[in-house]
């Protein structure tokens, strides 16, 4: 009874129906749409085949597969390894010789099996082993040679110094490690859905019976001692090597693995390259690496990180260890307790306190002549250090080197990899021939025959689209190529209010303008007299003074010499590549100025160099160099019909082992319907190697959002003449197929959101490409020494068997062999024909404003991927960390706090179209924008204290009486953008897109 009298107790809970799920409040009360369980939305399939352009014979790097063995199963067995005292094998690569020496002992046992072995936890076999459990007793000799390092089984006595019971063993025959390996049914996977999977109908078990086949081409490469890189192997030969410097080799390898087309099952063999540190010894590698000349000058706190993890061999026992770190001293002070036996008593044993040095020189008699007055090489354990003098320790051949090259390393390596189609196509025939896939047993047992004939396809040539230039000239790009010789701009800008910055000592600035004002008259640019031209003073460079000191130097001189406020500053810098005033400059000039600068290192002045510094000007400045003639028109098949905005999407991630650096996420739109040629962004900071957009919508409030999506659909709705798009055409970069169902259900749901906190009733039909150039397709012309012509597309044979995608080329590859992009339509809920799709790609990738060349993927994307890289270096994130280990130190993603963008001048945030932070603080990005080299946008005036003769200026006046803002946008039909009130202009502006 309750005892409360008569106070009748609650009715029970309603019974929930089974056909209904509650709903979980939210605590934050407003979150992003969450992963969805179960994808609502699949990729769709293809609905035709394009017809249009002119017919090409193509070869391609496919081999046909023959796969005759469809009956049968792959048995996966999960693998488990332990030392003989059961601790777990945890070392990289022993897996493999563990499972190769339990094939060679226990053939009879394993039921004659062939197996295949991932090098890691999982195995297979065509047919089942005798038994669900199998337990097996494995030993290896001579472990210490094992490339992969032995722990330090060649172990000092005392605190780890080099002992007795060492030599002992170094005249035994070799030494040998007991293993236990378990072997444990998993699952049964049919190979016949490979099959069905080439009809179209891929599942789980079709996904992994062809995982199981490429880890049958990874072990075979194994077993010839490769280095691994996913599907990439490159074998220990040095001719296939090529020095980058700073101790780095660019090694070339190739990629193969098995892909479903449309004709079937094929291998796809492409040359492939990765990055290694050069073999040879440590102390070599450490000098080329900090450019030191002597050992003397080697950063050791630097050498540390760099080393920790490589594997090296020492003198003269060429016993392989792994490098755990340096020794806190020097080799003549580092000391450690060694260990002596007197007489022939175990029990007369006499302890001694000697350096590394004394103990290899006057004991093992070895001679060191550099080592003396440098860290040892510590190759033991936390706590049980062993150490050995530099000099001794060689690094051993194909080790990846995983730090961020430089840009002299990366230019060099492009250099040195590029191969032209011919040679290509000699190349990857001979390495299907030298990788003797025919001698595999897995593949044998398989039933599966690669032929040596590279892919027959039928190709299309796509007309190049008319360009609109100005005077209202019409004109035809040829092989995706064209000038602006004796031609002018569409809308030429004008350079005025601005002045010269001389960085550099060898330039002739005067010459420079002289040009850039007779060039500028050509193209339909007024370039008026600069303010002045301001040298840095000379002792700057003398005294090698920090990049910041001269940066404020300049502004200094800018601040007592200029008569009134620069619009625009062109910056002289005294190196092309890795000019470390770069970055400060651009931070100075936007962050805290807000004034447009152009950066760049002239080594020879002429025509085509200044027109195409005068088309980044034009395009920062508010200017457009082309249009489509189609966009005039407007006759863009339903782009043009209905107000449409394109998004490009990426993220730029941290450089390689770089795991504490925030990904930068980027997405840019189409403004001004119904153009495709105008773009601005949107950037934010995430967490780091987070590749999808979370904060596409970002809702705050039950009336505010933050997100990218809303800040772009506003500009568009304003800069078109209030039009709200009725259609959204969606283009991602840098996602792999694994990803695209995150794309359609995670994205995707983020960016219908947004348009429905703006207006609910607001259905817009959406299209989703993503465009992929990572991958391994290329394409020839039979007996044709040249490229595919700028504009071929292939949607037949090799393309997938059911999913909607196609490869285009749409620029001319003048350097080594052309890359395809291959896009894939995710979604198309707009209904675009294959033909008029295909054309409206090729057209995407003639708009790019800095270029006078159609590019190899949509400008959306690149301007997507240039703003993501700008305000990646902008930001100066590898200030906070430098790059951790090129092995290991890699932390969690989304494990390390994300950072602020820092905020840029409020008068370019007045003026420009906004970039927002993670925090929602907006930042001003002008699209187009330019090269890397000579980055970035953004006109506005620098505080009046910096310069206060100007405070009486009309232009300061001007600029000081522009209300505060929210948003900044551009009226349709012009060009330049103008400040929004955000109270209460704004505030309208959202609640006509809502109603």
């Amino acid at each position: 009874m309750d005892n409360r009298g008569d106070v009748p107790l609650p009715p029970p809970p309603s019974v929930i129906p089974p056909n209904v799920v509650p709903i979980k409040a939210d605590p934050e009360g407003f979150s992003p749409p969450k992963k969805a369980l179960n994808p609502k939305r699949t990729p769709i399939a293809r609905p035709g085949s394009g017809k249009k352009g002119q017919m090409i014979p193509l070869l391609t790097n496919h081999f046909r597969v023959d796969f005759r063995n469809v009956d049968g199963y792959f048995y996966h067995y999960s693998v488990v390894l332990k030392y003989e005292d059961d601790r777990p094998v945890d070392g990289k690569g022993i897996g493999r010789r563990v499972i190769d020496r339990l094939h060679q002992t226990y053939d009879s046992e394993l039921g004659g099996r062939d197996l295949a072995y991932d090098g890691e936890k999982s195995l297979f076999t065509i047919g089942n082993l005798p038994q669900v459990k199998n337990e097996f007793t494995v030993v290896l000799e001579d472990l210490s040679s094992n490339r992969t390092g032995n722990n330090g089984n060649e172990s000092h006595r005392g605190d780890d110094s080099p002992g007795e019971a060492d030599r002992k063993r170094r005249r035994r025959p070799g030494q040998s490690k007991t293993f236990k390996v378990e072997l444990n049914f998993a699952a049964k996977v049919p190979i016949q859905s490979i099959t069905s999977a080439l009809r179209g109908h891929e599942t789980e078990n079709s996904q992994e019976a062809l995982r199981v086949l490429d880890i049958i081409l990874r072990q075979h490469a194994a077993k010839q001692g490769c280095l691994l890189v996913r599907q990439s192997f490159f074998h220990n030969d040095p001719t296939n090597c090529t020095d980058l410097g700073g101790g780095v080799s660019g090694c070339r390898g190739f990629h193969s693995s098995f892909r479903t087309t449309q004709t079937g099952l094929s291998l796809n063999i492409d040359v492939s390259t990765t990055m290694i540190v050069k073999p040879g010894p440590v102390i070599d590698f450490l000098m080329a690496n900090q450019n030191a000349r002597r050992p003397s000058e080697i950063d050791w706190v630097k050498a540390k990180r760099m080393l920790k993890n490589l594997r090296i061999k020492t003198r003269p026992s060429n016993a392989e260890f792994k490098i755990v770190g340096l020794s806190e001293q020097p080799c003549n002070e580092q000391r450690f307790a060694l260990k002596q036996r007197h007489g022939n008593g175990d029990t007369d044993v006499q302890t001694i306190d000697v350096t590394v040095y004394e103990y290899f020189v006057n004991m093992r008699r070895i001679e060191l002549t550099f080592s003396a007055d440098l860290p040892c090489i510590n190759v033991g354990k936390p706590k049980r250090p062993t150490y050995y003098p530099i000099e001794l320790c060689t690094l051993v051949s194909l080790q990846r080197y995983t730090k961020a090259l430089s840009t002299f390393q990366r230019s060099s390596l492009v250099e040195k990899s590029r191969q032209k189609p011919q040679e290509r196509m000699a190349v990857l025939s001979n390495a299907l021939k030298q990788s003797n896939y025919a001698a595999d047993p897995m593949l044998k047992a398989c039933g599966v025959s690669i032929s040596s004939q590279f892919m027959q396809v039928e190709g299309r040539v796509l007309p190049p689209p008319k360009l609109k230039i100005g005077n209202g000239e019409d004109f035809l790009p040829r092989n995706g190529r064209w000038n602006f010789n004796n031609k002018k701009l569409v809308e030429p800008a004008t350079i005025d209010r601005w002045a010269v910055v001389n960085f550099s000592a060898r330039c002739d600035v005067h010459h420079l303008i002289r040009e850039m004002t007779k060039c500028g008259q050509m193209k339909g640019i007024k370039v008026e007299d600069p303010f002045d031209v301001l040298e840095e003073n000379p002792s700057m460079r003398r005294d090698r003074a920090p990049p910041n000191v001269r940066v404020d130097a300049m502004f200094e001189q800018m601040r007592s010499k200029l008569p009134g406020i620069p619009r625009f500053l062109l910056c002289i810098l005294p190196e092309r590549k890795n000019c470390d005033i770069y970055g400060p400059w651009k931070r100075k000039n936007l962050a805290e100025f807000g004034i447009v600068t152009q950066c760049l290192a002239p080594t020879r002045i002429n025509d085509q160099y200044v027109t195409n510094v005068l088309l980044k000007i034009n395009a920062k400045l508010g200017g457009l160099n082309s249009l489509l003639y189609v966009e005039q028109s407007p006759s863009i098949p339903l782009v043009s019909k209905f107000p449409t905005i394109i998004l490009g999407m990426d993220v730029s991630h941290g450089s390689p082992g770089q795991s504490d650096i925030p990904s930068i996420a980027a997405v840019v739109s189409s403004r001004q319907w119904p153009l495709i040629s105008r773009y601005r962004a949107a950037v934010r900071t995430q967490s780091p190697k987070v590749e999808m957009i979370d904060s596409l919508f970002k809702p705050v409030s039950e009336n505010e959002d933050s997100g990218i999506i809303r800040e772009l659909l506003l500009d568009f709705y304003v800069s078109s003449g209030k039009r709200k798009p009725d259609q959204v055409i969606i283009f991602r970069d840098g996602v792999s197929e694994s990803q695209f169902n995150q794309v359609l259900n995670i994205e995707l749901d983020q960016i219908i959101e947004a348009c429905k906190f703006l207006d609910e009733t607001w259905t817009p039909k959406f299209m989703v490409i993503v465009a992929q150039k990572n991958h391994h397709t290329k394409f020839f012309q039979p007996n044709s020494a040249d490229n595919v012509p700028a504009g071929t597309v292939v949607d037949n044979k090799v393309c997938h068997p059911r999913n909607y995608d196609f490869y285009m080329c749409s620029h001319a590859g003048m350097i080594g062999t052309t890359r395809p992009t291959h896009y894939h339509v995710l979604l198309d809920e707009i209904g675009f024909a294959a033909d008029d799709l295909q054309e409206l790609v090729h057209s995407l990738s003639y708009v790019y404003q800095r270029s006078t060349t159609a590019i190899s993927v949509v400008a959306p994307i690149s301007y997507a991927h240039l703003a993501a890289a700008q305000v990646g270096s902008f930001l100066k994130f590898d200030e906070m960390s430098e790059t951790s280990s090129s092995h290991g130190g890699v932390s969690a993603a989304g494990s390390i706090p994300v950072p602020e963008l820092p905020k840029l001048h409020e008068k370019v945030c007045s003026s420009m179209r906004l970039l927002s932070n993670s925090t929602g603080s907006k930042h001003a990005l002008t699209l187009p924008t330019p090269s890397t080299e000579q980055a970035d946008q953004l006109p506005i005036s620098p505080p009046a204290r910096y310069f206060p003769s100007m405070r009486s200026s009309k232009v300061h006046r001007q600029s000081a009486t522009i209300p505060p803002v929210d948003v900044a946008v551009a009226p349709a039909g012009t060009t330049d953008a103008v400040p929004v009130a955000a109270t209460p202009a704004i505030a309208l502006e959202v609640a006509e897109l809502r109603g």
